[in-house]
């Protein structure tokens, strides 16, 4: 029988920790911990053999019983300062021993052994509980087992009534009346584990014996019993393990795998554990003939691929079964530029099936028709169903939101897909920009296999995709994606990305998928206006240009321009490497101060670009109810922020008249308010925060002008001196900075000589010396990595930080400079934006999530809620990372977007 094996890593931690006097790798990092967790763990697995095998640890001290408890284990010493940089250490140790580990934020590991249990049971797994922790013996029952590997003992039902006084179903119980000291379980006062025992027994179960209390002879234990009944009820829930956990990961994602030598041996040299070298080297042997043990590269090289075409009713039975026995799809949702034309599909890598989308509508449940028939819209649609409820099957795809569009689309309603993995999402958070993440990209670099990749060439083309041009696409698409999963998740742990892909990525998803199906309203008519008098503007700097020009030309083409201004007008210029001359925007604006054409050429582009871009773009964009509805991409900037497209709502001007007119045009929907939260200064709180600037920490402390303190502080001037210009100097220096920007760039920002911005960029380091200890720690960080990391962990690709040319090595530098802080904001809007859409669920507002703009988020209320709603979102977004940075959230509530603010 398959044997599933449930290891409390956490409980073996501590006992390695107090077993073993102190030791020392040979950068003085302690290791005893490290030493006997990995020596407990040989002796462990040569005496349990299992075919699944998970290490569950404790993700944090505080868990979902504080929400009700908020004493509970508040009474724990603190974790020993020495233990503390094992924990890192321990979890690389079960990685190279080829153990997957699982930690899960607001549940013990107990609560995940519990969960994992009843999972394996269900399945008719048999299970090994390894732990010496009491509370864990109230799983023991038929089909779970209880190993001490301290102790060489499994212990029986008969072993745990001889320990407690009852049988392990009744553990709870007892514990529940007697409290635990160790983890301020309250119990009942005066009632110990034997007393305990001894009531359970007598009246069959707690319930029972809490309610006989009023009827039980006059005693102080009775009073007791009667004064302490909601104690001992709580007691009950704290102590009574949580067997519905909604797991992160499969069963199918637990096989022990057989560990590299290599890996294995280089972590033991470099803790310095030569004692065990030998013993460790024959372990990891005697681990790779073991029957139990998977190979993953063994398996690659021997796999067969079966790919098969799904035409029937029972053949897509059969595939549903095969995917409710592995518990996991891998998929592709296969469409052109109209509509579905099929999924890919596969239970478990080597395997793929195609599964073309059917037309004819039928009635009837899933498989409960003539199965030899074949296959109808509706079947298909009840299959989708079927997978996305059953909460025991893991969807993996690549690019997953836009596939759920089209799943919602097929069933008429919202599908929870969870639990899901997004292999674009890992790669991106993994490598960032250092490559496409698509799942073609993806094949070529980690599997050296090519995959025929459909192009859309127009929005009225359909594909054919069982064209030979695709070759096997249809099937080897999700075949590909099932034997990339293991090897980007196992990366994902190995390389400490899990929170990053877990919580702030992974999470966001249905986020911003309900956030692209709502939309927002758009008002047509103000839109319309906008656009004619855009046109007007046009063709009236068009006809001032050419009596200027003294003739017509074409203002779309810069080669165009590039003649009238340099060759016919005489102007100054130079030329491209293509040989025509540079006419962009930089040249135009120089270019301006001489000549009255070079502004009004750049006056047109500004106008045309608002046109084409907003108001045109934004009409055509419209869906029946007014609504445009943007898409969030989370794979595209390097340093975690999300782009926007189709349309671009992202770079919507806020500060000119133009800009707050556009904004006006996106309006609440009758009866509703639209509400904005903007986070004030973010990127120079994070400076603050992630560089310790004390000079800005007080200053935001204090809730003073930022901008003025600043000047006040660099250009040696009391505060209430400060005018507005010394302020926008100000300005433009901190953000500059945040930026990397240099003396020529800050001296033509604010139209200084390079001295005069020299001697500014100097006084700011001079006052705050931090940031440019900061500044040169980053670029160094960069040079030696190649990336840079944001303050919750997120990598960000610094491209061309060691190329040859110093003027690629400059730009890079300066990228390296300002991703951690743009990456931390970005970060932090994730965060807030999962809290705000799951608070306004959870308390019952009449409201929605639309747009995510850089710093802001702008939420859809009922009128009569907006007020409430904005001080939600001001509360949970101020909070996010207040043990980070101290953060300030402006909001606002307007009829329209503009309105808002």
């Amino acid at each position: 029988m398959t044997k599933v094996c449930l290891i409390d890593g956490s409980g073996y931690i501590f006992r390695a920790f107090y077993a073993l006097p102190m030791m020392n790798a040979a950068d003085g990092t302690p290791v005893n911990a490290v030493y006997g967790f990995v020596t407990m763990f040989m002796r462990l697995l040569k005496n349990v053999s299992c075919d699944y095998c998970l290490v569950l640890f404790d993700a944090k001290r505080e868990n979902f019983r504080n929400e009700f408890f908020p004493e509970y284990k508040t009474n724990r010493s603190e974790t020993p300062e020495l233990l503390i940089p094992q924990f890192e250490l321990i979890h690389e140790a079960v990685k190279v021993m080829g153990l997957p580990y699982v930690e899960q934020n607001g549940y013990e590991a107990d609560d995940l052994i519990a969960t994992y249990a009843k999972k394996s049971l269900e399945k008719g797994y048999e299970v090994v509980i390894v732990s010496a922790d009491k509370d864990l013996m109230q799983l023991i029952r038929d089909g779970v087992s209880f190993y001490d590997g301290m102790k060489d003992k499994y212990f029986t039902p008969e072993d745990v009534k001889e320990k407690f006084g009852v049988y392990p179903d009744k553990v709870a119980e007892v514990q529940a009346l007697s409290g635990d000291k160790i983890d301020n379980v309250p119990g009942v006062p005066g009632i110990g584990p034997k007393t305990a025992a001894e009531l359970i027994n007598e009246y069959g179960s707690l319930q029972k014996v809490l309610e006989s209390a009023v009827n039980m002879k006059p005693s102080k234990r009775r009073d007791l019993l009667i004064e302490h009944r909601n104690d001992a009820e709580v007691s009950l829930k704290l102590v009574t393990l949580k067997e519905d956990v909604p797991l992160e990961h499969n069963l199918d994602e637990l096989n022990c795998q057989i560990p590299d030598k290599q890996i294995l041996l280089a972590f033991i040299d470099r803790l310095g554990f030569k004692s065990i070298r030998p013993k460790i080297l024959q372990w990891a042997e005697e681990r790779s003939t073991d029957k139990t043990v998977k190979n993953e590269i063994t398996s690659e090289e021997q796999l067969t691929e079966v790919y098969e075409k799904i035409s029937t009713r029972e053949e897509l039975e059969k595939i549903y079964k095969e995917i409710k026995n592995t518990g996991q799809i891998s998929f592709q949702v296969l469409f052109d530029a109209q509509k579905i034309a099929g999924f890919s599909l596969s239970p478990k890598k080597g395997k793929g099936y195609y599964l073309p989308m059917p037309s004819e509508q039928i009635s009837g449940d899933l498989f409960s028709f003539d199965s030899t028939k074949n296959l109808e819209k509706q079947t298909v649609q009840k299959f989708w169903t079927a997978v996305a409820e059953d909460k025991d099957i893991l969807k993996i795809t690549a690019g997953l939101k836009q596939q759920w569009h089209y799943l919602n689309q097929l069933c008429g309603k919202f599908l929870d897909l969870s639990p899901f993995e997004d292999l674009s999402i890992m790669s991106y958070d993994l490598d960032s920009s250092e490559h496409n993440h698509d799942i073609s990209s993806l094949s070529g670099l980690f599997l050296n296999k090519e995959l025929a990749f459909p192009k859309l060439s127009g929005k009225h083309t359909a594909i054919d995709f069982e064209t030979a041009e695709y070759g096997n696409y249809v099937y080897a698409v999700s075949d590909y994606i099932a034997r990339l999963y293991p090897l980007l998740k196992q990366r994902i742990f190995t390389e400490k990305k899990t929170y990053v892909y877990e919580i702030l990525d992974r999470k966001l998803v249905p986020v911003l998928l309900k956030m692209e199906e709502s939309g927002i309203v758009i008002n047509e008519q103000k839109l319309q206006d906008m656009n004619e008098d855009f046109q007007q503007q046009l063709q009236k700097i068009e006809r001032e240009i050419y009596a200027l020009a003294g003739e017509e030309f074409n203002l779309n083409s810069p080669n165009q321009i590039g003649d009238i201004l340099f060759k016919k007008m005489g102007l100054k210029g130079k030329k491209l490497a293509s040989g025509h001359y540079n006419t962009g925007a930089e040249v135009l604006e120089m270019l301006a101060e001489e000549h009255e054409i070079a502004a009004k050429i750049l006056e047109w582009r500004m106008y045309s670009k608002l046109k084409s871009t907003y108001t045109t773009a934004l009409l055509e964009a419209r869906d029946k109810n007014s609504r445009v509805h943007t898409t969030f991409s989370q794979t595209v900037v390097n340093t975690g922020r999300l782009a926007s497209s189709n349309p671009n709502l992202q770079n919507i001007p806020n500060r000119t008249d133009i800009g707050r007119k556009i904004r006006g045009c996106f309006e609440a929907k009758p009866g509703y308010k639209l509400v904005a939260a903007d986070y004030s200064q973010m990127e120079l709180r994070l400076m603050a925060a992630v560089a310790d600037v004390k000079a800005l920490k007080e200053a935001f402390a204090e809730n003073v002008d930022i901008h003025a303190a600043t000047a006040a502080r660099v250009f040696n001037i009391p505060y209430n001196e400060v005018d507005r210009e010394h302020r926008s100097r100000a300005k433009a220096i901190n953000f500059g900075i945040i930026y990397g920007i240099s003396q020529f760039g800050l001296a033509r920002q604010i139209g200084t000589s390079r001295e005069l911005a020299k001697q500014y960029i100097d006084s700011y380091f001079a006052i705050m010396p931090e940031v440019k200890e900061y500044m040169e720690e980053t670029i160094k960080f960069a040079h030696a990595n190649g990336f840079v990391l944001t303050p919750f962990g997120r990598k960000c690709s610094v491209a061309g930080i060691n190329d040859s040319n110093r003027r690629y090595v400059s730009f890079a530098e300066r990228a390296a400079i300002n991703a951690p802080i743009q990456g931390g904001a970005a970060d932090i809007v994730k965060i807030a934006m999962q809290r705000v859409d799951r608070a306004i669920k959870e308390q019952g507002f009449d409201a929605k999530l639309l747009l995510q703009v850089h710093d802001e988020l702008v939420v859809e209320a009922r009128a009569d809620q907006a007020d409430k709603v904005a001080e939600l979102l001001k509360n949970i977004m101020e909070n996010v990372a207040a043990e980070k940075v101290k953060l300030l959230v402006e909001t606002g509530i307007g009829d329209d977007w503009n309105g808002a603010h």
